[in-house]
């Protein structure tokens, strides 16, 4: 993850935009704190593009330092994110434009696509992302946002008409008149002057038919699998959040079997300079005592990962809550709840050297795995719910995966939002997904437990461990401190 700042068509002077788009993104350096870059653009109508870039460096850290550029240089791209998929990208171009690629960055292709097909590069890319791509020459632009809205974005416009894009509303505040949260599985236009809805699968709409696909265990194992495999794309030390719940549990689990088959391919050279692949690194965080610390260690011995377990007190997390709400831009009791722990444990990965993690988020969405779900009516209206919890994903648990680490400069990646899996999971009969009353094994998410059940993935008492919320499992009681702490502050 990095942060993207940038003004396009403005009629400011070419330094006053430099200090201007400087001391903007400067704001947003967290999310990038290994370099910043910043690329200005002067149009042939006289107005003025600037893209500036904060840079966590996680894949090519050595030269993939943004923005990148097409063959022409004319093309500026900032991007916030991985593209997954990018070296198959590579291969829908011609051969001397790919050994023109100036990096190894996952992120470059994006501009070479654009020259090549346009707008349309945009549903080719499977990642998490979020850009701003310019074109000198022809004096375009489009702004992305990947499907589920992974990755923040916002955009604003000035009083001269130039518009502004920002990782962060903290970037804008101030600088533009009005902003405004960039919609996921959209691209926004220049040349349309307006937002262009590009992710929109059968069953995304809210008027679609009712999925009737029969549950394929297989499949659902295999996809899920290749969806964390793209997600240890790192060419620097990563680990795993480990609550000891299913979700988190599973994806340690597919991540510690992919490690061994990524270090069967290397030479002893080679693993030597790629050290954090000789055990998987796992983090958990809890008040003392908490069931998240308890059952996470239970999934760490199991799996023989090099496990953190840390702690908080109830003090810190009040201490810090204002730094918390400051990072995330949000009020959301649930958020904020959620978020504090998971902000205190960013800092801890952050600082043994790890840059990147993957996580667990969205599992619940796709598979009505909130306690409520109980109460779904008939199958309709189970998956109508699901469908309306993934589309306000990006402002709740997407957010807060993304902006609670991001404070540190430490990426959260989310393997049951790979688009890939989506498209498996969400045409499932959703009649699948139920539970059944006094049915032990049909508990909230069951395909997922029951797809995995088989080959000693997990133990049985985590594999049908019950959902407890991110909040409730770090301990109980900062839950009640919270709403005490509230009840004393708030009129």
């Amino acid at each position: 993850m990095c942060g993207i700042f940038a003004i396009l068509k403005s009629t400011d002077s070419a330094y006053d935009l430099r200090v201007k788009a400087l001391a903007c993104s400067k704001k947003i350096r967290h999310r990038g704190p290994d370099w910043s870059g910043c690329h200005m653009q002067h149009l042939k109508n006289g107005l003025t593009n600037i893209i500036c870039h904060e840079r966590l460096s996680i894949v090519d850290p050595n030269s993939g330092v943004q923005p990148l550029f097409d063959v022409t240089g004319r093309v500026a791209v900032g991007v916030n994110g991985e593209i997954w998929n990018h070296m198959a990208l590579r291969e829908r171009l011609d051969p001397k434009t790919v050994a023109d690629f100036r990096t190894q960055s996952d992120c470059e292709v994006i501009a070479h696509l654009y020259r090549k097909y346009g707008k349309e590069c945009v549903s080719m890319l499977d990642g998490m992302f979020a850009f701003i791509l310019a074109d000198e020459e022809t004096g375009h632009f489009i702004a992305a946002r990947d499907h589920m809205g992974k990755c923040p974005l916002y955009i604003g416009w000035g009083h001269d008409g130039a518009v502004f894009v920002a990782s962060e509303m903290k970037a804008l505040f101030g600088a533009c008149e009005r902003f405004e949260v960039f919609p996921p599985g959209h691209y926004y236009s220049s040349e349309l002057d307006g937002y262009v809805q590009w992710y929109n699968p059968p069953w995304f709409p809210e008027a679609s038919a009712i999925p009737t696909t029969p549950l394929d265990l297989t499949a659902l194992r295999v996809s899920f699998e290749a969806a964390v495999e793209k997600r240890m794309m790192a060419d620097v030390p990563f680990g795993v959040l480990l609550s000891g719940g299913l979700d988190s549990s599973l994806v340690a689990s597919i991540a510690v079997r992919q490690l061994e088959k990524e270090k069967a391919k290397l030479s002893p050279e080679e693993l030597a300079d790629r050290s954090w692949l000789q055990q998987l690194k796992s983090f958990s965080i809890g008040l003392p005592g908490s069931p998240d610390l308890k059952a996470a260690e239970k999934v760490a011995k199991f799996l023989g990962t090099d496990h953190f377990s840390f702690t908080f007190t109830i003090q810190e997390g009040l201490d810090a809550l204002r730094d918390v709400i400051y990072h995330l831009e949000t009020y959301d009791v649930t958020t904020i709840r959620a978020s504090t722990p998971m902000y205190f444990l960013a800092r801890k990965i952050k600082s043994i050297g790890v840059k990147a993690v993957i996580s667990g988020e969205g599992a619940d969405e796709v598979f009505g795995g909130y306690l409520y779900f109980h109460k779904a009516p008939n199958k309709e209206e189970f998956h109508r719910e699901t469908v309306r919890k993934l589309k306000a994903l990006h402002l709740y648990d997407c957010l807060r995966a993304n902006k609670a680490t991001q404070a540190w400069g430490l990426e959260a990646r989310t393997p049951f939002l790979d688009r890939d899996f989506l498209e498996l999971a969400m045409n499932i009969d959703p009649q699948f997904k139920m539970i059944e009353k006094g049915n032990p094994k049909k508990i909230e998410k069951w395909p997922v437990r029951a797809a995995f059940s088989e080959d000693n993935y997990l133990p049985d008492e985590i594999l049908w461990r019950q959902k407890e919320q991110f909040s409730d499992g770090v301990g109980y009681g900062w839950i009640d401190a919270l709403k005490d702490f509230a009840e004393a502050r708030v009129s």
